[in-house]
């Protein structure tokens, strides 16, 4: 017999507002929404705590830092995968699209090869054996400033749950790093780079962007298609580049880098997704468009932890405070990023969506997880 959990007297995050209630949970699934601060008996007294949908993150880099925790430190795959999934889990995010470059460079000044393919297998060898606390995905960063990514695109299928595509532009003096001192700063502090070998970088990716560019933008869009995925953009900066992802048929744009770009998607129905460190910090760290910016010009939908995974329900706070509305806040977390990658079930609390829950509380002005349940099975 499968018990009903009760999780009552809460702060509950719906879709439009927060309001004082319960939820009821039965098997994998929630049963009812109730309103009232009562306590039925056998329930879990939240004390007012907030109760929301678990966390929806379509864009983190967090795996490959458990997996090259150090430059030049390779830790082994199945316990990164694991403590990766743990972390995640602990932050209140119970669905994630990991997020794995493919389009490798094999020669020239800094080398680097393919490794999706593999990892992500070993992702799905750990997920058949129920090892996993919370739900994956895949999200391929095609790399048009590559040498093999139409190959590597060839190696994944619609069996893959690659969920989003992204085509990924980062030919220096553009996009992301428009600023070419900013390019210049964050290499050489991250991979101790030299002059000489700062400027043969630039030279290769602006070659292999004039060499390769066009093929694979046209390859990562016949992907998404093949895999069923979304197909997403990442950095766009001008209303034309907006123009060529609306033309592809892009529906989400990650991390457009001006109020020019960012309005340009609102016109051609694209959903703007910002990082939460950005919201955090109170600004880009490349120089770029600040995320609060676009949040009170109404350009914000959906919020990515991007490199940390805790910022993601931080700034979902601070946005609800900036909003003056939680619920707001809470759904750039939460519903949106659901419905932007087309996962229909989960994302609200409603009667008969997936019940994947948390609980958390305010601490010194910071939100505290205190249970994650996926699937109503608690995970942290």
């Amino acid at each position: 017999m499968t018990e009903d959990l009760i999780l009552a007297n809460a702060t509950l995050v719906l879709p439009n507002e927060t309001v004082t209630g319960s939820v009821r949970i039965v098997g994998e699934a929630i049963a009812e929404i109730d309103t009232g601060n009562g306590v039925p008996a056998g329930a879990i007294d939240c004390e007012g705590d907030y109760v929301s949908p678990g966390l929806v993150e379509l864009h983190t880099d967090n795996l490959e830092r458990h997996i090259q925790p150090r430059p030049q430190v390779n830790w082994p795959h199945a316990a990164a995968i694991l403590a990766h999934d743990a972390e995640l889990a602990s932050a209140g995010i119970t669905t994630v699209f990991d997020a794995m470059r493919i389009g490798s460079i094999p020669s020239g000044a800094r080398r680097y090869g393919k490794y999706a393919r593999g990892l992500s297998q070993e992702l799905w060898d750990l997920r058949e054996q129920d090892a996993l606390k919370i739900s994956h995905f895949l999200h391929l960063r095609a790399e048009v400033c590559s040498e093999t990514l139409v190959e590597e695109l060839s190696e994944f299928g619609p069996e893959d749950r690659v969920g989003i595509v992204s085509i990924m532009d980062h030919t220096p003096g553009q996009r992301q790093f428009r600023d070419m001192g900013k390019l210049e700063t964050f290499l050489k502090g991250k991979y101790a780079m030299d002059d000489e070998t700062f400027f043969q970088h630039v030279a290769q990716l602006k070659g292999l962007r004039d060499r390769n560019g066009a093929l694979h933008e046209v390859e990562a869009v016949k992907a998404a298609r093949r895999f069923g995925a979304v197909l997403a953009s990442h950095d766009d900066t001008t209303e034309d580049q907006v123009k060529v992802s609306a033309g592809h048929g892009i529906r989400l744009a990650e991390f457009p880098t001006t109020v020019e770009a960012a309005r340009a998607c609102h016109k051609n129905d694209i959903r703007v997704m910002m990082g939460a460190p950005n919201i955090i910090r109170g600004g880009s760290h490349s120089g770029n468009v600040a995320a609060h910016e676009l949040a009170q010009l109404g350009y914000l939908d959906i919020l990515s932890s991007d490199y940390v995974p805790s910022a993601l329900l931080l700034s979902a706070v601070r946005l609800g405070e900036l909003w003056g509305d939680m619920a707001r806040g809470m759904k750039t977390v939460t519903l949106a990023p659901a419905r932007a990658a087309g996962l229909e079930e989960r994302g609200e609390l409603r009667a008969d969506a997936r019940a994947d829950v948390i609980r958390f509380r305010m601490r010194a002005g910071v939100p505290v997880p205190s249970s994650v349940w996926v699937r109503g099975r608690r995970v942290a």
